[in-house]
């Protein structure tokens, strides 16, 4: 029992920090913030006990705590380890950074209070070890944040998104219960490593494959694929520590889910088809409108639209240790990101206007695909390439389209010989990071998570259709300088820049104009309507 000890630890100050921010919720609370802070710490300190544990005692499951094997229990293993790691730390930062952030807010106490909460059940959903924990510590997780989302109810724009989350969320929840209750009827338990088990040995039937329908949609939904992605657009009314929170975080529990059923997951065939069909779509939308957002945090969000998409993506490849590594990356650069970005616009508007900017033209976009392929060789050979599986190999290639269109503006006839420089040593060090980075979690998930089967006709055609897809993405945004003044670019330019409308649509059909404007004294406890 003493292994799984630890990460049980976790979650245990966060509650307790938690509750103690309801004694005293109005502005510069006298304990609540401190008792955050040491919280926060005492629970990154427990991931890290939880990582030693792994190392000396290896995977394994803990004994349940409760009634007919639902309650409490833990699956320790390197999937849990890193997602509590990741929020442990996250959260620390996060709580840290909200202390100054919110310094004299009325509401700080209260704040303090849900996102303690909040941190809490994400900790017990990454470690859960049976499928009551994970239902329950989910349904939390979405519950407590729509607090959070909520934080200052007379912004009409902040209850219009929070009203958004709070339906797909719902949806997804009622997808996760029914997926669960499948599983505990295929499997006949409730423990999630009797599940995955049995799953691997190809046991499971129709139920299973129902049950992996489920997770994939509870999955798409709360990772906002298009075209429920609106809200998470939106959310950025809420303060700076919960755009942090939730886009470094929360938003990644559809890929864990993922990450988690793995085994079950790959029962279906046809649902990864449709995780790769939608998360790819997404991943391409969200980063073509990402360039057409003046805003800074409104960019983060939509390029967060763009990362969940390319993670479902890896999921649908079967390419979960590569899907498990996104999320640690994408967690970090974005929770960095939204707490660094008051700074990085100060810094910009400081700087010195340059001069003309360099602009590539079909020849250097040519030369600099021509080298990120020569780079994505000669790294991917000396890496063992060639005895990946062609679903990691057409991975690596998309990462290489992104390679390209960072060199082609180092390759530009104007560009300065010490910007191509640079771009080349870019070039050179993200193909190095990327297999290294590969490998480490391919030999770290060893045993944990399944390979990535054959493709079969469909999944080739599919694997074609996205290199293809994103080819032709990387090569239009290279060449769009060229363009960008002509009329039909114009217009294009328009209407990424409103997401093609499908937020807009979303808002007429859950009714989201009746929301009343009338301002909400601020101290009032608002509810969704």
């Amino acid at each position: 029992m003493l292994p799984f000890l630890a990460p049980l630890l976790a979650p245990v100050p966060l509650l307790l920090a938690g509750a103690s921010g309801f004694f005293d919720p109005g502005p510069r609370p006298k304990y609540a913030p401190l008792l955050a802070e040491a919280a926060s710490l005492l629970a990154l300190l427990a991931a890290l006990g939880a990582a030693g544990s792994l190392l000396l005692h290896g995977a394994g499951d803990g004994r349940v705590i409760g009634i007919e094997g639902a309650g409490l229990s833990v699956r320790l293993d390197a999937v849990s380890v890193a997602m509590l790691l990741l929020v442990t730390f996250v959260g620390w930062i996060v709580v840290r950074y909200a202390r100054r952030y919110l310094d004299g807010d009325d509401r700080q106490g209260r704040f303090t209070a849900w996102l303690c909460l909040t941190l809490a059940a994400v900790a017990l959903l990454v470690t859960a070890g049976n499928l009551v924990q994970l239902v329950i510590a989910w349904i939390a997780t979405s519950l407590f944040l729509h607090r959070l989302l909520l934080f200052y109810p007379q912004r009409v724009a902040a209850r219009r998104a929070a009203r958004k989350k709070f339906i797909t969320a719902r949806l997804g929840d009622a997808a996760l219960l029914g997926a669960a209750l499948l599983l505990a009827a295929a499997y006949g338990s409730f423990q999630i490593g009797t599940i995955l088990a049995a799953a691997r040995s190809g046991a499971g039937g129709e139920l299973a494959v129902g049950a992996a329908s489920l997770i994939a949609a509870a999955a798409m939904l709360k990772s906002a694929q298009f075209p429920t992605h609106g809200w998470l657009t939106e959310v950025v009314e809420a303060p700076t520590p919960v755009s942090a929170l939730l886009h470094a975080g929360v938003i990644n529990a559809g890929g864990f889910l993922l990450v988690r059923f793995a085994d079950v997951m790959l029962l279906a065939p046809g649902v990864l088809a449709v995780l790769v069909m939608v998360g790819g779509f997404t991943a391409l939308f969200g980063s073509l409108v990402m360039l057409t957002q003046p805003a800074v945090k409104t960019s983060l969000a939509w390029s967060t639209v763009a990362q969940m998409g390319f993670m479902i993506l890896e999921c649908g490849l079967a390419l979960f240790p590569l899907a498990l590594l996104h999320i640690v990356a994408h967690s970090l650069y974005k929770a960095h990101s939204f707490l660094a970005s008051g700074g990085a616009v100060e810094r910009v508007a400081a700087l010195r206007r340059p001069g003309p900017v360099a602009v590539p033209k079909a020849g250097a976009v040519a030369r600099a695909f021509l080298s990120a392929f020569v780079i994505y060789g000669l790294f991917g050979a000396g890496f063992g390439v060639a005895h990946k599986s062609p679903q990691a190999i057409v991975l690596g290639v998309i990462l290489i389209f992104g390679v390209a269109y960072m060199l082609a503006q180092g390759f530009a006839d104007a560009a300065p010989k010490a910007l191509t420089q640079r771009t080349a040593f870019y070039a050179v060090a993200v193909s190095v990071a990327y297999f290294t980075l590969q490998w480490a979690a391919i030999s770290i998930t060893a045993g944990i998570l399944p390979a990535p089967p054959a493709p079969d006709p469909l999944e080739w055609t599919l694997l074609v259709l996205a290199a293809a897809s994103f080819g032709l993405v990387a090569i239009a945004q290279a060449l769009f300088p060229l363009w960008a003044f002509h009329p039909a670019a114009a217009g294009l330019r328009v209407h990424l820049s409103n997401g093609l409308y499908a937020n807009a649509i979303f808002d007429r059909l859950i009714n989201a104009w009746s929301i009343r404007s009338s301002s909400i004294p601020a101290g009032s406890n608002a509810h969704d309507q």
